[in-house]
């Protein structure tokens, strides 16, 4: 469609150009994203090496093990619209393609916020215990809770 159509925000664009728009503010949201899950996860691969990793509890290895799986599947949940972008390239596919785009960044983003929280339990759990360890996760459940989705919400009220 060539004609202009408002977008239910104010803009005058048609729908091809919101499309790109919208994929052009996903990118740059993913972008800061794909950087902190990745460093998140590099950490994560890096502990069996050191020494003390053979001193953890049969649980914290768990939890370990749980962790870096959800950090692969966040790494590969907010890249994944890379891809999916290099192979609907050029085929006049984009609002497809930030749709899938969108959900995938929002399931990637809900995995980060679990392995985030992973990561203050097992941090604590192994320096300063089970109780800290507990805390310290419900704390970044609250943080993250008010963060991403209350904070939001309360915005997109006003």
């Amino acid at each position: 469609m060539t004609s202009q159509e408002p977008s239910g925000d104010g803009r005058d664009e048609t729908a091809s150009e919101r499309a790109d728009r919208n994929w052009d503010e996903l990118m740059q949201e993913l972008r800061v994203t794909q950087t902190g899950s990745q460093i998140l996860t590099g950490f994560l691969l890096t502990l069996p090496f050191q020494q003390r990793f053979a001193d953890l509890r049969p649980d914290q290895v768990a939890i370990y093990l749980v962790l870096v799986a959800l950090a692969l599947a966040a790494t590969a949940l907010v890249v994944a619209p890379v891809s999916l972008h290099r192979v609907l390239f050029r085929r006049r596919r984009k609002p497809e393609l930030v749709s899938a785009a969108n959900r995938l960044a929002q399931v990637g983003l809900l995995t980060l916020a679990l392995v985030i929280t992973g990561t203050a339990l097992f941090v604590f759990d192994v320096v300063a215990g089970r109780t800290a360890a507990l805390i310290s996760a419900g704390l970044a459940v609250v943080v993250l809770l008010g963060l991403w989705v209350l904070l939001p919400r309360l915005l997109g009220r006003t």
